[in-house]
Protein backbone atom coordinates (compact mmCIF):
# COMPACT_ATOMS: atom_id res chain seq x y z
CA UNK A 1 0.00 0.00 0.00
CA UNK A 2 0.94 3.51 -0.61
CA UNK A 3 2.23 5.48 2.33
CA UNK A 4 3.64 8.73 0.55
CA UNK A 5 4.46 9.32 -3.06
CA UNK A 6 6.00 12.74 -4.12
CA UNK A 7 7.37 13.76 -7.89
CA UNK A 8 9.53 16.34 -8.61
CA UNK A 9 11.00 17.47 -12.18
CA UNK A 10 14.80 18.89 -12.14
CA UNK A 11 17.18 19.51 -14.45
CA UNK A 12 20.58 17.07 -14.60
CA UNK A 13 22.97 19.37 -15.20
CA UNK A 14 25.70 17.22 -15.62
CA UNK A 15 24.43 15.86 -18.41
CA UNK A 16 23.81 19.43 -20.05
CA UNK A 17 25.17 19.83 -23.95
CA UNK A 18 27.19 22.03 -25.47
CA UNK A 19 24.27 23.70 -26.58
CA UNK A 20 23.10 24.92 -23.50
CA UNK A 21 20.15 22.73 -22.90
CA UNK A 22 19.77 20.44 -20.32
CA UNK A 23 17.96 17.08 -19.79
CA UNK A 24 14.65 17.35 -17.96
CA UNK A 25 14.41 14.15 -15.30
CA UNK A 26 11.56 13.36 -13.19
CA UNK A 27 12.26 11.93 -9.50
CA UNK A 28 9.86 9.52 -8.06
CA UNK A 29 9.63 9.31 -4.51
CA UNK A 30 7.67 6.66 -2.62
CA UNK A 31 8.38 5.94 0.99
CA UNK A 32 11.88 7.59 1.14
CA UNK A 33 12.62 5.15 -2.03
CA UNK A 34 13.57 7.21 -5.20
CA UNK A 35 14.36 6.55 -8.79
CA UNK A 36 14.86 8.96 -11.90
CA UNK A 37 12.85 8.97 -14.98
CA UNK A 38 14.49 10.78 -18.07
CA UNK A 39 11.41 13.44 -19.84
CA UNK A 40 12.79 13.44 -23.11
CA UNK A 41 12.51 17.02 -22.58
CA UNK A 42 15.35 19.45 -22.50
CA UNK A 43 15.78 23.37 -21.05
CA UNK A 44 17.85 25.50 -20.86
CA UNK A 45 19.39 26.42 -16.98
CA UNK A 46 18.65 30.14 -16.96
CA UNK A 47 14.29 29.40 -18.10
CA UNK A 48 13.89 26.78 -15.65
CA UNK A 49 12.60 27.45 -12.28
CA UNK A 50 13.54 25.01 -9.34
CA UNK A 51 10.80 25.94 -7.53
CA UNK A 52 7.98 25.30 -9.56
CA UNK A 53 9.99 22.43 -10.98
CA UNK A 54 8.90 23.65 -14.34
CA UNK A 55 10.12 26.33 -17.74
CA UNK A 56 9.43 30.30 -16.93
CA UNK A 57 7.64 31.94 -19.50
CA UNK A 58 4.38 32.52 -21.22
CA UNK A 59 4.94 31.89 -24.66
CA UNK A 60 3.29 28.81 -26.31
CA UNK A 61 6.04 26.72 -26.69
CA UNK A 62 6.79 27.27 -22.75
CA UNK A 63 3.08 26.40 -22.04
CA UNK A 64 3.63 23.09 -24.24
CA UNK A 65 6.56 22.23 -22.93
CA UNK A 66 5.01 22.76 -18.88
CA UNK A 67 1.84 20.50 -20.51
CA UNK A 68 3.86 17.92 -21.21
CA UNK A 69 5.55 17.51 -17.96
CA UNK A 70 2.13 17.94 -16.18
CA UNK A 71 0.88 14.82 -18.23
CA UNK A 72 4.09 12.57 -17.80
CA UNK A 73 2.86 13.27 -13.52
CA UNK A 74 -0.89 12.89 -14.16
CA UNK A 75 0.06 9.73 -15.46
CA UNK A 76 2.54 8.39 -12.64
CA UNK A 77 -0.43 9.27 -10.48
CA UNK A 78 -2.95 7.60 -12.64
CA UNK A 79 -0.74 4.15 -12.24
CA UNK A 80 -0.19 5.04 -8.43
CA UNK A 81 -4.09 4.87 -7.96
CA UNK A 82 -4.94 2.12 -10.11
CA UNK A 83 -2.12 -0.32 -8.26
CA UNK A 84 -3.70 1.22 -4.67
CA UNK A 85 -7.24 0.42 -5.69
CA UNK A 86 -6.17 -3.56 -6.44
CA UNK A 87 -4.21 -3.27 -2.68
CA UNK A 88 -1.12 -4.18 -4.71
CA UNK A 89 2.82 -3.43 -3.87
CA UNK A 90 3.36 0.36 -5.00
CA UNK A 91 7.43 1.50 -5.28
CA UNK A 92 8.97 3.56 -7.17
CA UNK A 93 10.73 1.24 -9.18
CA UNK A 94 7.63 -0.14 -9.86
CA UNK A 95 5.97 2.98 -11.08
CA UNK A 96 8.89 3.98 -13.54
CA UNK A 97 8.62 0.06 -15.18
CA UNK A 98 4.54 0.38 -15.51
CA UNK A 99 5.40 3.57 -17.30
CA UNK A 100 7.71 2.39 -19.57
CA UNK A 101 5.39 -0.46 -20.63
CA UNK A 102 7.02 -2.99 -18.63
CA UNK A 103 3.62 -3.27 -16.42
CA UNK A 104 4.90 -7.07 -16.02
CA UNK A 105 7.90 -5.94 -13.90
CA UNK A 106 6.23 -3.46 -11.69
CA UNK A 107 6.12 -6.31 -8.76
CA UNK A 108 9.49 -4.98 -6.66
CA UNK A 109 11.46 -8.19 -4.78
CA UNK A 110 12.15 -6.45 -1.37
CA UNK A 111 8.94 -5.65 -1.06
CA UNK A 112 7.55 -8.73 -1.44
CA UNK A 113 10.04 -10.10 0.76
CA UNK A 114 9.09 -7.41 3.76
CA UNK A 115 5.22 -8.23 3.22
CA UNK A 116 6.23 -11.93 3.61
CA UNK A 117 7.99 -11.00 6.91
CA UNK A 118 5.64 -8.80 7.99
CA UNK A 119 2.67 -11.26 7.73
CA UNK A 120 5.13 -14.10 8.97
CA UNK A 121 5.66 -12.47 12.20
CA UNK A 122 1.76 -11.97 12.96
CA UNK A 123 1.85 -16.10 12.42
CA UNK A 124 4.33 -16.29 15.40
CA UNK A 125 3.00 -19.37 17.84
CA UNK A 126 0.95 -20.08 14.55
CA UNK A 127 2.84 -21.65 12.31
CA UNK A 128 5.97 -19.98 12.26
CA UNK A 129 8.64 -20.18 15.46
CA UNK A 130 10.27 -16.76 16.65
CA UNK A 131 13.48 -18.44 15.68
CA UNK A 132 12.39 -18.81 11.54
CA UNK A 133 11.04 -15.01 11.70
CA UNK A 134 14.64 -13.86 12.47
CA UNK A 135 16.43 -16.19 9.87
CA UNK A 136 14.19 -14.44 6.97
CA UNK A 137 14.81 -10.98 9.03
CA UNK A 138 18.83 -11.29 8.45
CA UNK A 139 18.08 -12.98 4.92
CA UNK A 140 16.00 -10.18 3.84
CA UNK A 141 19.05 -7.49 5.49
CA UNK A 142 21.41 -9.58 3.39
CA UNK A 143 19.19 -9.66 -0.36
CA UNK A 144 18.76 -5.51 -0.09
CA UNK A 145 22.44 -5.40 1.15
CA UNK A 146 23.51 -7.27 -2.14
CA UNK A 147 21.35 -5.68 -4.51
CA UNK A 148 22.45 -2.32 -3.72
CA UNK A 149 26.35 -3.15 -3.87
CA UNK A 150 25.36 -5.07 -7.22
CA UNK A 151 22.92 -2.82 -8.31
CA UNK A 152 23.00 0.63 -7.09
CA UNK A 153 19.22 0.73 -6.25
CA UNK A 154 17.35 0.27 -3.22
CA UNK A 155 14.75 -2.09 -4.67
CA UNK A 156 14.82 -4.67 -8.01
CA UNK A 157 11.73 -5.58 -10.48
CA UNK A 158 11.06 -9.56 -9.87
CA UNK A 159 11.90 -9.36 -14.06
CA UNK A 160 15.55 -8.57 -13.33
CA UNK A 161 15.46 -11.86 -11.16
CA UNK A 162 17.05 -15.06 -13.13
CA UNK A 163 19.76 -17.36 -12.76
CA UNK A 164 22.84 -15.00 -13.31
CA UNK A 165 21.39 -13.18 -9.89
CA UNK A 166 21.04 -15.92 -7.73
CA UNK A 167 24.27 -17.26 -8.65
CA UNK A 168 25.82 -13.60 -8.20
CA UNK A 169 23.64 -13.24 -5.07
CA UNK A 170 25.47 -16.90 -4.31
CA UNK A 171 28.58 -15.26 -4.68
CA UNK A 172 27.63 -12.62 -2.78
CA UNK A 173 26.82 -14.29 0.76
CA UNK A 174 30.12 -16.81 0.06
CA UNK A 175 32.55 -14.37 -0.53
CA UNK A 176 31.42 -10.55 0.79
CA UNK A 177 29.34 -11.97 3.77
CA UNK A 178 31.11 -15.11 4.41
CA UNK A 179 29.22 -17.20 4.90
CA UNK A 180 30.03 -21.25 5.20
CA UNK A 181 27.63 -23.69 2.43
CA UNK A 182 25.15 -24.73 4.91
CA UNK A 183 24.35 -20.79 5.97
CA UNK A 184 24.52 -19.77 2.15
CA UNK A 185 22.09 -22.67 1.37
CA UNK A 186 19.74 -21.24 3.93
CA UNK A 187 19.72 -17.96 3.03
CA UNK A 188 19.16 -18.92 -0.70
CA UNK A 189 15.70 -21.14 0.42
CA UNK A 190 14.62 -18.18 2.42
CA UNK A 191 14.70 -16.17 -1.21
CA UNK A 192 13.72 -19.28 -3.11
CA UNK A 193 10.33 -18.80 -0.32
CA UNK A 194 9.80 -15.30 -1.87
CA UNK A 195 10.03 -16.61 -5.64
CA UNK A 196 7.77 -19.22 -5.15
CA UNK A 197 5.25 -16.69 -4.11
CA UNK A 198 6.23 -14.67 -7.06
CA UNK A 199 5.39 -17.59 -9.03
CA UNK A 200 2.79 -18.80 -7.66
CA UNK A 201 0.85 -15.09 -7.83
CA UNK A 202 2.32 -15.32 -11.58
CA UNK A 203 4.20 -12.27 -10.86
CA UNK A 204 7.21 -14.64 -12.70
CA UNK A 205 7.43 -16.65 -15.74
CA UNK A 206 10.37 -18.85 -14.95
CA UNK A 207 11.78 -20.16 -11.97
CA UNK A 208 15.74 -18.72 -11.56
CA UNK A 209 16.07 -21.39 -9.35
CA UNK A 210 15.46 -23.77 -12.19
CA UNK A 211 18.98 -24.89 -13.38
CA UNK A 212 20.55 -23.72 -9.80
CA UNK A 213 21.55 -26.67 -7.48
CA UNK A 214 21.58 -26.05 -3.69
CA UNK A 215 23.28 -28.82 -1.28
CA UNK A 216 23.93 -29.10 2.28
CA UNK A 217 26.74 -30.84 3.94
CA UNK A 218 26.89 -32.60 6.29
CA UNK A 219 28.84 -31.17 9.36
CA UNK A 220 30.36 -33.52 12.64
CA UNK A 221 30.88 -30.68 15.53
CA UNK A 222 31.78 -32.73 17.82
CA UNK A 223 30.40 -34.06 20.86
CA UNK A 224 32.19 -35.12 24.54
CA UNK A 225 32.67 -38.52 25.26
CA UNK A 226 32.36 -40.53 28.21
CA UNK A 227 35.69 -39.75 29.85
CA UNK A 228 35.88 -36.20 29.09
CA UNK A 229 32.30 -35.74 30.55
CA UNK A 230 34.05 -37.86 33.42
CA UNK A 231 36.85 -35.48 33.56
CA UNK A 232 34.52 -32.24 33.52
CA UNK A 233 31.99 -33.50 36.10
CA UNK A 234 34.05 -34.03 38.51
CA UNK A 235 36.59 -31.04 38.07
CA UNK A 236 36.60 -28.52 40.41
CA UNK A 237 37.45 -24.94 39.09
CA UNK A 238 39.07 -22.25 41.58
CA UNK A 239 36.39 -19.61 40.08
CA UNK A 240 33.37 -19.61 40.84
CA UNK A 241 31.76 -18.61 37.51
CA UNK A 242 33.35 -21.42 35.66
CA UNK A 243 31.88 -23.99 38.16
CA UNK A 244 28.59 -22.07 37.29
CA UNK A 245 28.94 -22.12 33.52
CA UNK A 246 30.04 -25.74 33.62
CA UNK A 247 26.79 -27.37 35.69
CA UNK A 248 24.56 -25.35 32.90
CA UNK A 249 26.58 -26.86 30.02
CA UNK A 250 26.22 -30.63 32.03
CA UNK A 251 22.19 -30.35 32.16
CA UNK A 252 22.36 -29.72 28.19
CA UNK A 253 24.64 -32.84 28.36
CA UNK A 254 21.43 -34.79 30.34
CA UNK A 255 18.92 -32.75 29.00
CA UNK A 256 19.51 -32.16 25.04
CA UNK A 257 18.00 -28.61 25.49
CA UNK A 258 19.76 -25.56 23.33
CA UNK A 259 21.42 -22.57 24.94
CA UNK A 260 18.24 -20.54 24.17
CA UNK A 261 15.96 -23.12 26.02
CA UNK A 262 18.05 -23.35 29.32
CA UNK A 263 18.55 -19.54 29.68
CA UNK A 264 14.47 -19.32 29.02
CA UNK A 265 13.62 -22.38 31.35
CA UNK A 266 11.39 -21.38 34.16
CA UNK A 267 10.19 -23.51 37.10
CA UNK A 268 7.11 -24.03 36.32
CA UNK A 269 7.88 -26.24 33.54
CA UNK A 270 9.57 -28.81 35.70
CA UNK A 271 6.79 -31.19 36.02
CA UNK A 272 5.78 -34.66 37.11
CA UNK A 273 5.12 -36.88 34.52
CA UNK A 274 2.92 -40.10 33.85
CA UNK A 275 5.37 -41.88 35.45
CA UNK A 276 5.80 -39.98 38.92
CA UNK A 277 9.11 -38.90 37.76
CA UNK A 278 10.42 -35.34 37.09
CA UNK A 279 10.52 -34.10 33.37
CA UNK A 280 11.17 -30.92 31.90
CA UNK A 281 7.97 -29.93 29.27
CA UNK A 282 9.12 -26.97 27.32
CA UNK A 283 8.82 -25.52 24.05
CA UNK A 284 12.31 -24.98 21.89
CA UNK A 285 12.53 -21.78 20.65
CA UNK A 286 13.50 -22.41 17.18
CA UNK A 287 11.01 -24.26 16.19
CA UNK A 288 8.10 -24.18 18.27
CA UNK A 289 8.03 -27.47 18.28
CA UNK A 290 6.71 -29.61 22.12
CA UNK A 291 10.08 -30.99 24.17
CA UNK A 292 9.33 -33.63 26.94
CA UNK A 293 12.55 -34.98 28.76
CA UNK A 294 12.40 -36.92 31.78
CA UNK A 295 15.54 -35.92 33.70
CA UNK A 296 18.18 -37.90 34.57
CA UNK A 297 19.53 -38.07 38.06
CA UNK A 298 22.86 -35.65 37.38
CA UNK A 299 20.28 -32.76 35.62
CA UNK A 300 17.60 -33.37 39.21
CA UNK A 301 21.09 -33.21 40.76
CA UNK A 302 21.92 -29.63 39.29
CA UNK A 303 18.68 -28.28 39.21
CA UNK A 304 18.32 -28.85 43.36
CA UNK A 305 21.69 -27.09 43.69
CA UNK A 306 20.87 -23.58 41.78
CA UNK A 307 17.07 -23.64 43.85
CA UNK A 308 17.99 -21.31 46.13
CA UNK A 309 20.46 -19.07 43.65
CA UNK A 310 19.49 -15.26 44.10
CA UNK A 311 19.22 -14.86 40.50
CA UNK A 312 16.97 -17.90 40.13
CA UNK A 313 14.71 -16.94 42.83
CA UNK A 314 14.38 -13.58 41.19
CA UNK A 315 13.06 -14.89 38.18
CA UNK A 316 11.62 -18.11 38.73
CA UNK A 317 14.54 -19.43 36.51
CA UNK A 318 16.08 -23.22 36.74
CA UNK A 319 19.46 -21.34 36.15
CA UNK A 320 21.55 -18.15 36.03
CA UNK A 321 22.36 -18.41 32.52
CA UNK A 322 24.67 -15.50 31.43
CA UNK A 323 24.71 -14.53 27.13
CA UNK A 324 25.73 -16.87 24.92
CA UNK A 325 29.04 -15.52 23.74
CA UNK A 326 30.36 -15.05 27.44
CA UNK A 327 29.53 -18.84 27.95
CA UNK A 328 31.25 -19.96 24.84
CA UNK A 329 34.05 -18.31 26.03
CA UNK A 330 34.26 -19.67 29.31
CA UNK A 331 33.91 -23.00 27.76
CA UNK A 332 37.13 -22.59 26.62
CA UNK A 333 38.88 -22.14 29.54
CA UNK A 334 36.71 -24.98 31.27
CA UNK A 335 38.33 -26.88 28.22
CA UNK A 336 41.73 -26.17 28.74
CA UNK A 337 41.62 -26.92 32.32
CA UNK A 338 39.78 -30.12 31.59
CA UNK A 339 42.53 -31.23 29.26
CA UNK A 340 39.52 -31.13 26.40
CA UNK A 341 41.65 -31.09 23.30
CA UNK A 342 38.29 -30.18 21.23
CA UNK A 343 36.65 -26.44 20.26
CA UNK A 344 33.92 -26.53 22.89
CA UNK A 345 31.13 -24.51 22.25
CA UNK A 346 27.69 -24.46 24.26
CA UNK A 347 26.02 -26.44 21.30
CA UNK A 348 28.10 -29.44 21.89
CA UNK A 349 26.38 -30.59 24.87
CA UNK A 350 23.18 -31.01 22.88
CA UNK A 351 24.87 -33.11 20.49
CA UNK A 352 26.69 -34.87 23.64
CA UNK A 353 23.50 -35.50 25.17
CA UNK A 354 22.48 -36.68 21.34
CA UNK A 355 25.53 -39.31 21.32
CA UNK A 356 27.38 -39.93 24.51
CA UNK A 357 24.46 -39.99 26.87
CA UNK A 358 21.63 -41.57 24.65
CA UNK A 359 22.22 -42.96 21.26
CA UNK A 360 25.61 -45.01 23.04
CA UNK A 361 23.52 -46.58 25.67
CA UNK A 362 20.92 -47.77 23.58
CA UNK A 363 18.08 -45.40 23.69
CA UNK A 364 15.83 -45.84 19.93
CA UNK A 365 16.65 -43.30 17.83
CA UNK A 366 13.03 -41.97 17.95
CA UNK A 367 13.19 -41.51 21.26
CA UNK A 368 15.84 -39.14 20.93
CA UNK A 369 14.13 -37.51 17.81
CA UNK A 370 11.74 -36.83 20.22
CA UNK A 371 13.42 -35.51 23.43
CA UNK A 372 15.97 -33.16 20.97
CA UNK A 373 12.17 -31.76 19.82
CA UNK A 374 13.25 -32.92 16.31
CA UNK A 375 10.51 -31.98 13.30
CA UNK A 376 12.00 -35.00 11.11
CA UNK A 377 14.08 -38.13 11.79
CA UNK A 378 16.67 -37.66 9.28
CA UNK A 379 18.19 -34.22 11.61
CA UNK A 380 18.55 -37.06 14.88
CA UNK A 381 19.55 -39.80 12.71
CA UNK A 382 22.68 -37.46 11.48
CA UNK A 383 24.32 -38.51 14.93
CA UNK A 384 23.69 -41.67 14.31
CA UNK A 385 25.70 -41.34 11.11
CA UNK A 386 29.02 -40.72 13.04
CA UNK A 387 29.03 -43.01 15.71
CA UNK A 388 31.77 -45.91 14.52
CA UNK A 389 31.84 -46.63 18.35
CA UNK A 390 28.18 -47.43 18.24
CA UNK A 391 27.99 -49.46 15.06
CA UNK A 392 31.71 -51.17 16.32
CA UNK A 393 29.78 -52.23 19.74
CA UNK A 394 26.43 -53.43 17.79
CA UNK A 395 28.28 -55.72 15.60
CA UNK A 396 30.35 -57.03 18.18
CA UNK A 397 27.25 -58.11 19.65
CA UNK A 398 25.81 -59.62 16.85
CA UNK A 399 29.18 -61.21 16.62
CA UNK A 400 28.08 -63.15 20.17
CA UNK A 401 24.98 -63.75 19.37
CA UNK A 402 25.58 -65.67 16.08
CA UNK A 403 28.68 -67.33 17.85
CA UNK A 404 26.09 -68.73 20.84
CA UNK A 405 23.83 -70.21 17.92
CA UNK A 406 26.93 -71.72 16.83
CA UNK A 407 26.47 -70.51 12.99
CA UNK A 408 30.44 -69.19 13.52
CA UNK A 409 33.37 -70.71 14.91
CA UNK A 410 36.30 -68.54 14.20
CA UNK A 411 40.17 -69.05 15.28
CA UNK A 412 42.37 -66.50 14.56
CA UNK A 413 46.30 -66.07 14.15
CA UNK A 414 47.92 -62.91 13.81
CA UNK A 415 50.58 -63.98 12.17
CA UNK A 416 54.04 -62.58 11.88
CA UNK A 417 53.37 -58.91 11.77
CA UNK A 418 57.12 -58.19 12.20
CA UNK A 419 57.64 -59.81 8.62
CA UNK A 420 54.59 -58.31 7.09
CA UNK A 421 53.29 -62.43 7.05
CA UNK A 422 49.86 -63.42 6.44
CA UNK A 423 47.66 -64.41 9.52
CA UNK A 424 45.36 -67.25 9.04
CA UNK A 425 41.69 -66.72 9.47
CA UNK A 426 40.78 -70.66 10.31
CA UNK A 427 37.10 -71.07 9.86
CA UNK A 428 34.86 -74.70 11.23
CA UNK A 429 31.48 -75.37 10.91
CA UNK A 430 28.99 -76.59 14.09
CA UNK A 431 31.02 -79.90 15.61
CA UNK A 432 27.62 -80.95 16.14
CA UNK A 433 27.04 -80.92 12.82
CA UNK A 434 30.39 -82.61 11.30
CA UNK A 435 30.21 -85.43 9.03
CA UNK A 436 32.61 -88.32 10.27
CA UNK A 437 34.80 -87.77 7.14
CA UNK A 438 35.03 -84.17 7.69
CA UNK A 439 37.20 -81.76 5.28
CA UNK A 440 40.22 -80.04 6.52
CA UNK A 441 39.31 -76.65 7.56
CA UNK A 442 38.94 -73.76 5.49
CA UNK A 443 42.03 -71.14 5.60
CA UNK A 444 41.52 -67.40 4.43
CA UNK A 445 44.81 -65.11 4.72
CA UNK A 446 44.96 -61.79 6.03
CA UNK A 447 46.88 -59.28 6.86
CA UNK A 448 46.59 -58.14 11.18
Amino acid sequence: MRTNLSLLFYLKRRNSEETGLVPVYLRITVDNKRVELATGRKCEAEKWSNAAGKMMGTKESVREFNARLEELERKIHAIADRLEREEEFIAAEGLKMIYLGKSSSHRMILEIFAEHNRKATALVGKGFAPGTIERYKTSLKHTKEFIQSQYHVDDLSVSRINLAFIAEYEFYLRSVRGCSNNTTVKYLNNFKKIIRICLGNGWMARDPFINHKLRTKIVDRGFLNEQELKRMSEHVFEVQRLNTVRDIFLFSCYTGLAYVDVHKLKRQELVSGSDGALWVHTKRQKTDTPSKIPLLLPAMQLINKYKDHPVCEATGKVFPVSSNQKINAYLKEIADLCRIDKTLTYHIARHTFATTVTLLNGIPIESVSKMLGHTNIKTTQHYAKILDVKVAADMAGLDEKLRDKGLINVEVNVGDQENDKPADLVTSPDPASEPEDKPEPRIIRLYA
